[in-house]
């Protein structure tokens, strides 16, 4: 194993952290989040066109850089460290692999180029760690199970077909082909109030050919009722999506694609990057504290002098380090190896990133918890993660489960 970051990811990291230091501070993202869309489009649209960042994992055939995830990984390391509120996540990290994967050649078309150039952002309706395999096997359960609840798919009697690889369905164009229909909730869905276009998983077949499918939904569709909702972490807007008889178009054009499958990938993928995202927040927030603690003063002293001070932030300053290792290194086997270590690495991340906000915000005296400084914002992002994809000891659990860590021997008599 090669731990030595080439001179393209290295630029690609420079590179961003310059455009973010320049158009992503604190007041700016303070803004931005208190906006509708909750981010400033103009910054996204700056990284879109001048560091093409939708688009570094998308191949080049499809209008993307044609990067790896590394790349991706190392560069949401740079907009976990300002909280950057962008839809990043749920356009690049979550959707795009999906239709990459599943997706007809006609929808990749449609859809991958816009993701790429940021015209088209997109986010994903499911409930974030029961779908994605985080902290448990992915069941259709979550889905609706073939019982009332999650959203229901049926088949209309009409043809639904793409107009762009959108999901905007023309019905009177083919009208001998069955389309579907979806009716039910999703809450907590990430950026759902303002994503062009929505992937939902619906459960299909009821109990006699049960299924999860994923489905198309452009942000306009008739019966679509989006509701955007308060989070913990405003940098992580959240929206609860109903369909009330929304006509969709299918991903992809087999019933029978292995969808639960393709999620759980997608949630070991998007582990790695969320994990990476928290190691470039969690070493922000210690470098904000390092440099307070050395300014203020106490008994005509330093604080950061202080023995027991120096020990509280090398102990967070090593959980860090060690957070970065299970980060690169899950970047790395996403590429190189089959093992998926991603919810590992983000259990290690996560718990990184709470340490270290909790001590920043203690270090930093009275003013740390005020709704004025930075640091509170640093541990609800950690909070927050911490609801949507976790816990640390669930993401854990789960790992020992996969391995079969845990599980007794055979004795044979």
């Amino acid at each position: 194993m090669d731990a030595r970051f080439t001179a393209e990811q290295d630029e690609i990291r420079r590179a961003l952290r310059e455009l973010l230091r320049r158009r992503c501070g604190p007041e700016e993202s303070r803004r931005a989040v208190d906006t509708p869309a909750g981010y400033d489009p103009a910054l996204w649209t700056a990284l879109a066109e001048q560091l093409g960042l939708p688009g570094l994992a998308i191949p080049e055939a499809y209008g993307g850089v044609g990067c790896s995830l590394t790349e991706l990984a190392l560069a949401c390391e740079e907009t976990g460290r300002v909280l950057a509120a962008t839809p990043l996540l749920g356009t690049a990290v979550l959707v795009a692999p999906l239709v990459l994967a599943l997706g007809t050649e006609k929808q990749r078309a449609g859809l991958l180029p816009r993701m790429a150039s940021g015209t088209l952002t997109a986010a994903l309706a499911v409930p974030p760690g029961a779908a994605l395999g985080l902290t448990g096997d992915n069941r259709a359960e979550w889905a609706g199970g073939g019982r009332a609840g999650g959203v229901q798919a049926r088949r209309s009697g009409g043809g639904v077909v793409a107009a762009e690889g959108t999901g905007r369905s023309r019905p009177e164009e083919q009208p001998h082909v069955p389309g579907w229909r979806l009716y039910g909730e999703v809450d907590q869905v990430l950026d759902g109030h303002s994503a062009d276009l929505l992937l939902v998983a619906a459960h299909a077949g009821g109990f006699a050919r049960s299924r999860t499918l994923l489905f198309l939904v452009p942000g306009d569709a008739p019966g679509l009722v989006r509701t955007r909702q308060r989070a913990l972490d405003a940098t992580r807007p959240q929206a609860r999506v109903q369909l009330r008889d929304v006509e969709v178009e299918l991903l992809g054009d087999d019933d029978g694609a292995d969808v639960l499958g393709a999620l759980a990938r997608t949630g070991d993928t998007a582990a790695t990057v969320l994990a990476c995202e928290a190691v470039g927040a969690a070493d922000r927030v210690l470098e904000m504290t390092v440099e307070y603690v050395k300014q203020r003063e106490q008994f005509g002293r330093a604080v950061g002098s202080f023995q027991a001070v120096k020990h509280r932030l090398a102990d967070v300053y090593v959980q860090l380090q060690a957070a970065r290792s299970a980060a690169y290194f899950a970047a790395w086997a996403a590429v190189h190896d089959e093992r998926r270590v991603g919810g590992l690495a983000l259990a290690q991340a996560l718990e990184a990133l709470r340490t270290a906000a909790a001590e920043g915000i203690q270090l930093h005296g009275g003013i740390g918890f005020t709704w004025e400084h930075e640091a509170q914002r640093y541990f609800k992002r950690a909070a927050a993660d911490e609801l949507l994809f976790g816990p640390a000891h669930r993401l854990r659990a789960h790992a020992a489960d996969a391995a079969r860590l845990f599980e007794r021997a055979e004795v044979s008599v």
